[in-house]
């Protein structure tokens, strides 16, 4: 499984994660499977609420989850029309949360749970 978590920085498996899907500088993107980190930069980080195209950033990448501390309904609704699944992220690394992503340990982000505003988490 391929997670991505949007970070801080690009510092792989050590970065920290970013508190919003959309505004997140870096995605890194974790496979579960063989430990494979993949970074990418956001060149869509700069937006006005409501108006980000994180997906349009991730193109080809083929993710099955992203794992952070908030999105808004329109983000959730394209992953999950997507086949994505979206998933509330614990304060640390990616690491840290991709470990608690194959226990089974992080709560998905589900449409009545979208976010608001760019202050909700």
């Amino acid at each position: 499984m391929k997670i991505c978590v949007p970070t801080q920085t690009d510092k792989g498996k050590e970065a920290q994660v970013f508190e919003h899907f959309g505004s997140s500088p870096f995605f890194t993107i974790y496979d579960t499977e063989s430990g494979d980190v993949d970074i990418v930069n956001n060149a869509n980080q700069e937006h006005s609420h409501g108006m980000c195209q994180p997906m349009s950033q991730l193109k080809g990448k083929d993710i099955d989850a992203v794992v952070c501390g908030g999105m808004g309904m329109r983000a959730i609704q394209k992953l999950n029309e997507g086949g994505i699944k979206a998933y509330r992220a614990i304060p640390g690394t990616v690491e840290n949360i991709a470990e608690q992503y194959v226990k089974g340990g992080l709560e998905e982000i589900t449409i009545k749970d979208a976010c608001t505003n760019h202050e909700c988490h």
